[in-house]
């Protein structure tokens, strides 16, 4: 029945405008207002990801999104300095360092959205 279907994921926050600043300032991703006044992340290679107002949202426990990137170190530096917080876990089995990576297979940060929905920067290396 879906085989062929192109899905596309959404998730909610309790203020566009400023997901729309987010998402397109600090993370730099094309972000546009739909007919229907919802915001639609253009994501290389992916559907588009839709973005919506709840008044009574609550944030994702999980990961909502994961950009993979080539140099997470890289990465997180630069976010930090556009003021990005990264999550710090003590838990032995995700444990995150200094600049909140936690460093396996693969390397990861968590940081939220100003929603408080979770993403992270997953390291891909290309070799």
């Amino acid at each position: 029945m879906f085989k062929q279907t192109h899905a596309f994921s959404g998730f909610s926050v309790n203020d566009l405008q400023k997901a729309k600043e987010f998402y397109s300032n600090v993370l730099g991703i094309d972000v546009t207002e739909n007919k229907m006044g919802l915001l639609e992340l253009h994501i290389a290679g992916s559907n588009n990801i839709i973005v919506y107002p709840k008044p009574n949202h609550a944030p994702a426990t999980f990961t909502i999104l994961n950009f993979p990137v080539s140099d997470i170190d890289k990465t997180v530096d630069e976010l930090t300095g556009l003021g990005v917080v990264f999550e710090q876990y003590t838990d032995p089995q995700l444990k995150t360092d200094e600049k909140g990576i936690c460093r396996g297979e693969p390397n990861i940060a968590w940081f939220k959205d100003p929603a408080g929905n979770i993403l992270s920067v997953i390291e891909q290396r290309q070799d």
